[in-house]
């Protein structure tokens, strides 16, 4: 028997290096964008609880304990979804020139680009949560924080109180063109023109001198 002592096991599984135990917030980043992939390639449909456990290499009782349910993962899908439009919108105004063509251009692009970001990905999760209590939660919360944002940055070219009725025009405008754009029936192009035509018309009805 060699009289050498043993060298100590390297911490290895095999030849793989051992991995490093995520944070609870780092795997929860980890199973949106799983579950982002999963949709990308297969549609809405093929996204369940035990087969993002699947695709993300971990077992159900994780996804369980950060989702709860498939409508609980969509709506997480849908927030995010959101927040990123969100960040992304209020980064391009913040540097943009003040003007109102500018920042109806801004808002334009923004919508137009985050949908566009993520294809057919967001109508078939938010048509996964059709009629849900989660969908009809998320949506209002959308809509309130769209009209809000558009309320700030537009009524400054106003002299007099912009109707919410207006606002609720340009969403609308938005929603519908961007849908035509991700099916390809009119361009990236023309949809974000027409929208900001939209957007100047609906704010110049009620715009004055000092614009």
């Amino acid at each position: 028997m060699s009289s050498r002592a043993a060298s100590p096991a390297p911490a290895t599984t095999g030849t793989m290096p051992l991995r490093r135990r995520l944070t609870r917030e780092e795997r929860y980043r980890q199973l949106l964008e799983t579950a982002w992939s999963l949709i990308r390639r297969e549609g809405t449909d093929a996204l369940s609880l035990g087969r993002l456990a699947e695709e993300a290499g971990v077992t159900k009782p994780v996804v369980y304990d950060h989702f709860g349910t498939r409508a609980g993962l969509l709506a997480a899908l849908y927030r995010e979804y959101d927040a990123r439009q969100t960040a992304l919108m209020d980064e391009m105004l913040a540097s943009s020139a003040p003007e109102l063509d500018a920042r109806a251009g801004v808002i334009a692009a923004c919508y137009l680009d985050c949908v566009l970001t993520q294809g057919s990905e967001i109508p078939g999760v938010t048509a996964a949560l059709a009629g849900s209590p989660e969908l009809e939660q998320l949506r209002r919360g959308y809509n309130a924080a769209f009209i809000a944002k558009c309320r700030t940055v537009f009524q400054p070219f106003a002299e007099q109180p912009i109707p919410p009725a207006a606002f609720w025009g340009v969403l609308g405008a938005a929603e519908a063109l961007s849908g035509a754009a991700v099916t390809g029936d009119i361009s990236r192009d023309e949809a974000q023109m027409e929208l900001r035509q939209l957007i100047l018309a609906a704010i110049e009805r009620h715009a004055g001198a000092g614009r």
